[in-house]
């Protein structure tokens, strides 16, 4: 999954020759938390609405221009990168959103509830479904017998994610809604331990 494909496109931005009442204005009018500064749609910087808060005294607001209360080097991600990369900026820097730069020029802006919006459509996580915990058994390719069990007893699998370590390692399988107890023998009878099952 790429970040343009989930990245907002129609961004608001500002300038730096702004005022501080400007980019107070935008972001309540969008209900937005981040607007990028552009100059000729390059990024000069960023705006946070933590930023703003902390100049909201009036005398401070009446001598400080944007470009002394914008981040002027913001992490920023290029629209081909993967959504899984993005995800690991924003948890590295404690940030809430990335604008998407390509070649200097902002071309977009993605911010923590898209990136979780992707990946809940990606596991399905709003669909009916149902769940199979499965620690594999200890033999290569396990996993492409699990997975080839749970189909031909007629799982449809729509994501599968993982948590642990070595053999303690489960997978979490989640499928299209169905009967979980033929799958559930059959993957016993082939060795493979199922931890818990949600129908």
């Amino acid at each position: 999954m790429r970040v343009k494909n989930w990245m907002i496109k129609k961004v608001v931005t500002i300038s730096k020759d702004d005022h501080i009442l400007e980019a107070v204005s935008l972001m309540k009018k969008h209900s937005i938390r981040h607007l990028p500064v552009v100059e000729d749609k390059i990024l000069m910087g960023l705006i946070t609405e933590s930023d703003l808060r902390q100049v909201m005294v009036p005398s401070l607001m009446e001598e400080m221009t944007l470009d002394q209360v914008m981040i002027k080097n913001p992490v920023t991600i290029g629209p081909e990168e993967s959504l899984e990369e993005a995800a690991r900026l924003i948890y590295r820097y404690k940030i809430g959103g990335l604008p998407v730069v390509d070649k200097g020029k902002l071309v977009g802006i993605l911010t923590t509830p898209d990136i979780l919006a992707a990946f809940i459509q990606l596991m399905g996580v709003l669909e009916a479904s149902s769940r199979l915990d499965i620690q594999l058994a200890g033999r290569p390719k396990a996993f492409e017998e699990a997975s080839g069990v749970i189909q031909q007893k007629g799982g449809q699998i729509i994501s599968v994610g993982m948590m642990g370590k070595g053999l303690k390692k489960t997978y979490l399988f989640r499928l299209k809604r169905c009967p979980l107890a033929p799958i559930i023998q059959a993957l016993e009878k082939k060795g493979h331990r199922v931890v818990s099952s949600i129908e």
